[in-house]
């Protein structure tokens, strides 16, 4: 059998693997790419024919793991859609309005290139692709076991991540060699999930890396953090603006707010404004399967207590009502996107990131190449909608709300396995993702960190790395491309090697001759960059207030 690794593989999005088995080809996720680059990367053609693919399997609703499956079913898949059903509906949720902003931006950037006489520009994937989508679901409950092809047999378990998350066991082969893709999985002490299944068998493990290298406040420092943030926020008597992922963190944010009154921090009486239709529609989700939820949400609404309605909250559906968020001087917005990269955050960091008396509080991961990133990193001027914007507001980080477990949680969940699987670290930075291969292998652990691209025969013993694929046919400079791949390969092994290990001085002299040839070429594809992004502006579409 063969795994093929097409993304997440030192980077946080893009999630995408493929089993194949005796002729048949099992998708695990299959999401969109975000921050740098990422037009280009989500519109590349996949490493594979789509119309091969047997069924689709999705550890969750997040856009990073499921973002492309419409653009798959536009490029040929006709396979099955297997998910929780909490997911499926979610996932309905987050494709429409995905379809519906990249038409947005679809007819943007035609217009532009219209004045320039360039061709017109196609959405990645429109409600049609989203409709055709939805006809190839196929729900599938937690804990029981389904053959989903001949020889192919997989079980959904709670991944504590999201609502409907999962961790996914495939059983391959007469031999029943066992995989078990992590997903993102949930801190060990949960509030709005439960916690992460328990497992204790299988042959390989791919786990999740995002938080590899560090881990989260506790549950008690994050909730006073944050309570500490909102009372100085509350001081200043100005806007305080939460960007938010519409799935699992507003929900958890509404929650906490709802604690922070109870105890007389927050007044019922400070508006609350829920600027986000898609998170509004998500809620109702969460609403509808709170049965899947933790014990202490589950007490709550015992006790008819709604965990997501905090006083003074106020629901904002219409472009228009948004806008008139502006002529509030004091209250609290949450609106996504959670990375700030887009969504109707983006409308009010324009108006508020200049104004030193304004808070601006991330709640969730930052990917590289993001707004929220750059701000995070100290940028002093980031442009925003199209102009450039101080930022002098007061910028918080907030870590501990994330539905991804830390450090701690993540080798706490591996030490469970009692059969030494080899595990592939992925889903994460870099750094983060070698970071929690070696503390893999010190609990006595293989752990491997495989790059994009990486295809690995498999069996009961270690993996063999078969070949890393080669640059798409249809991606310009191809054969540069593949050369820096195969760098990457010889730097990833060679950092292996000599971990630790005393350089001769001739080999010292090769590498740093090697160092300065690849810093004059990185320089060279810089000065491209420079003299193209100079050719072109950065501007918003024009649905963007």
């Amino acid at each position: 059998m063969r795994l093929g690794i097409y993304g997440a593989a030192e980077e946080v999005t893009g999630s995408l693997y493929l089993l194949e088995h005796d002729g048949r080809r099992i998708l695990i996720d299959c999401g969109i790419f975000q921050g740098q680059d990422e037009d280009k990367k989500n519109s590349e053609p996949f490493p594979f024919d789509a119309s091969t693919i047997d069924a689709a399997l999705l550890t969750h609703a997040h856009l990073d793991h499921s973002g492309r499956i419409p653009l798959l079913v536009k490029r040929g898949f006709r396979g099955k859609i297997y998910a929780t059903t909490p997911t499926l509906e979610l996932c309905e949720i987050l494709w429409r309005d995905s379809a519906r902003l990249m038409q947005e931006e679809a007819e943007w950037k035609t217009r532009k290139n219209k004045r320039k006489g360039l061709p017109p520009v196609s959405p990645l994937f429109t409600e049609e692709e989203v409709d055709k989508a939805l006809e190839f679901f196929a729900p599938l409950s937690y804990d029981d076991i389904f053959e989903i092809v001949p020889e192919i047999k997989v079980r959904f378990r709670d991944a504590g991540h999201i609502l409907g998350s999962s961790i996914i066991e495939v059983w391959i082969g007469k031999e029943s060699v066992k995989l078990v893709f992590s997903g993102d999985l949930g801190q060990q002490i949960t509030v709005l999930d439960r916690n992460p299944a328990v497992i204790n068998d299988a042959d390989y493990v791919i786990i999740e890396s995002t938080y590899g290298d560090r881990n989260h406040k506790s549950l008690d420092d994050t909730r006073n953090e944050f309570a500490s943030i909102i009372e100085e926020s509350l001081r200043d008597r100005s806007k305080i603006l939460i960007p938010t992922f519409v799935v699992d963190r507003v929900q958890r944010l509404l929650y906490e707010l709802t604690l922070l009154q109870e105890k007389g921090i927050l007044s019922g009486d400070i508006p609350i404004y829920f600027d986000s239709p898609m998170g509004v529609k998500t809620t109702r989700v969460y609403r509808k399967y709170s049965s899947l939820l933790s014990s202490e949400v589950q007490d709550r609404l015992l006790k008819n207590l709604d965990p997501f309605s905090p006083r003074g909250l106020k629901e904002v559906i219409t472009p228009q009502e948004s806008k008139k968020i502006n002529d509030v001087s004091f209250a609290i917005v949450l609106a996504g996107s959670g990375m700030a990269n887009g969504g109707r955050i983006v409308h009010h960091l324009k108006h508020n990131l200049w104004n030193p008396r304004s808070h601006l509080i991330f709640v969730g991961y930052q990917a590289e190449g993001t707004l929220g990133r750059r701000i995070i990193d100290g940028a002093r001027f980031v442009k925003v909608a199209g102009e450039e914007v101080a930022v002098k507001c007061k910028a918080h980080t907030i870590g501990g709300f994330s539905a991804h477990g830390g450090q701690d949680d993540l080798l706490a969940w591996a030490s469970n396995f009692k059969t030494n699987p080899v595990f592939l670290v992925t889903h994460g930075e870099r750094k983060a993702s070698n970071f929690l291969a070696r503390e893999l292998k010190k609990i006595g652990f293989e752990a491997l960190v495989p790059q994009k691209g990486y295809e690995m025969l498999l069996d009961r013993g270690r993996p063999t790395v078969e070949r890393k694929i080669e640059a798409l046919a249809e991606r310009p400079f191809k054969d540069l491309q593949g050369i820096v791949k195969d760098m990457d390969i010889l730097l990833a092994s060679l950092s292996d090697v000599l971990e630790g290990v005393e350089v001769a001085e001739d080999m010292e002299a090769l590498l740093l001759s090697a160092k300065v040839l690849l810093e004059v070429a990185n320089q060279r594809v810089a000065t491209k960059m420079e003299v193209a992004q100079s050719e072109t502006k950065d501007n918003y579409p024009s649905s963007t207030f």
